[in-house]
């Protein structure tokens, strides 16, 4: 392990980088560098206060960068020294991009990717969890996919645990992947339906620029083209407390006169591409669905089961219905760094072997204390499922609130991590 450490306004930063297998069936095989973050309230660094482990949303994104003692952490560095993992792959730890990706074949990209799932991740946490504190458990938060990546850790380690937080992210233990998108499509089309009751204006606007995009070859200031579909994939953001608004502002502004007549706007095309993280954050597009998948292959479920939706055609007659947390294979012909890694992503696609996600036997037999927010419209995590898995598993309380959308814990962090944690106590 190595650290470093930084001072900012309120914080003090421990920067930690550990040395850990790629497949740890092969532990004195290849290594990957994986970044944690310690952060600490000022006074309290030598105190011997116990870790909170976040995990962050995803897959395939970093941790947050703090820049100062607000939301959530703020709550947290009351009792907790935080843990802020760089799961595998994202952020300051080894990344995966086109450009790390590009000297190996198509079938080695894939067998190497295959590693990033919530199972490493939580291997990982395990391996530094050791190295911080030994055998002593810790607590950990998992926000969105952080929570499939708690449950996990609670169906393999859950003597390593203390207790468990999390937010949006309670995974179905035992339902396919075609499961969750024919639960996912609907919610989409609510959403959609809530954003045009909203903004009634735009049924007109969006019809408008989704002929445009038809009509002409418009470019994208980073390259590639802005096609119809890659223009829907903004309704991923409608989940969010102001998914609506960021969409609905940038639609705004999204024709110029020109030289040649009616154009997009440059700046539009700049703040789109910049919303749509898929080009950043590969992971995402390439394990999206394998989040879903123990022992099949998820054959491009979104894409398949899309037909089922009819609602999704470009009908003239209708409001054109902005996609949501979907991934699909054209996305590996339009987006510029997703091109070079199409034919792996292919491969994971049909892989079906990919191991078990969770114990299910051992979680009927949970005894860490487990609070999570489910989110009653949240439509990237289907509340149903939730509560299914909550059935399941013992000492799991819920607190299923209309009060948050998808993004509470960085809405609104530091009262609902006290609410957690009381419920954790039972204290509420």
């Amino acid at each position: 392990m190595n650290t470093s450490t930084h001072h900012i306004p309120g914080l003090v930063l421990n920067s930690h980088r550990f040395e850990l297998p790629v497949d740890y069936a092969k532990p004195d095989a290849a290594k990957i560098s994986v970044f944690a973050r310690e952060v600490i309230a000022p006074g309290k660094e030598h105190s011997d206060l116990p870790y909170l482990v976040f995990f962050q949303g995803g897959p395939g994104s970093g941790a947050p960068r703090p820049m100062g003692n607000s939301g959530w952490i703020k709550r947290a560095l009351k009792e907790f020294r935080v843990l802020l993992l760089d799961q595998r792959g994202t952020g300051a730890s080894t990344p995966i991009t086109a450009q790390t990706l590009r000297h190996l074949t198509p079938e080695a990209q894939a067998d190497y990717l295959q590693y990033f799932r919530a199972d490493n991740i939580v291997r990982d946490a395990e391996a530094i969890r050791k190295v911080l504190i030994g055998d002593k458990p810790w607590s950990i938060l998992g926000q969105s996919f952080g929570g499939f990546c708690a449950m996990n850790y609670l169906s393999t380690a859950p003597e390593s645990l203390k207790e468990v937080l999390i937010t949006g992210g309670i995974p179905s233990l035992t339902r396919s992947v075609d499961d969750v998108y024919r639960a996912t499509y609907p919610r989409v089309i609510a959403k959609n339906r809530a954003y045009y009751q909203r903004y009634p204006d735009d049924v007109q606007r969006v019809r408008e620029i989704v002929r445009h995009l038809a009509e002409h070859d418009v470019q994208l200031p980073g390259g590639g083209r802005l096609t119809v579909q890659r223009f829907l994939q903004l309704g991923l953001s409608f989940g969010m407390s102001d998914g609506y608004e960021s969409v609905h502002y940038l639609l705004e502004d999204a024709f110029v006169d020109g030289n040649q007549g009616r154009e997009m706007n440059w700046n539009f095309l700049s703040h789109l591409e910049q919303s749509q993280s898929f080009d950043t954050h590969p992971i995402y597009a390439l394990l999206q669905e394998a989040c879903y998948t123990q022992q099949v292959a998820s054959d491009w479920s979104a894409e398949r089961l899309m037909h089922e939706f009819p609602q999704f055609a470009l009908d003239a007659d209708s409001p054109v219905m902005f996609t949501g947390e979907m991934v699909y294979p054209w996305m590996f012909d339009q987006y510029p760094q997703l091109l070079p890694l199409k034919k792996a992503a292919d491969l994971l696609a049909k892989k079906t072997d990919w191991p078990m996600l969770y114990d299910v036997e051992k979680l009927r037999k949970n005894r860490v204390p487990v609070a999570a927010a489910v989110y009653y419209n949240d439509m990237y995590v289907h509340r149903e499922f939730s509560e299914e898995t909550a059935q399941i598993v013992p000492n799991m309380k819920l607190w299923v609130t209309s009060e948050h959308e998808h993004n509470g814990l960085r809405a609104d962090g530091e009262h609902i991590v006290d609410r957690l944690l009381k419920m954790t106590r039972g204290e509420c």
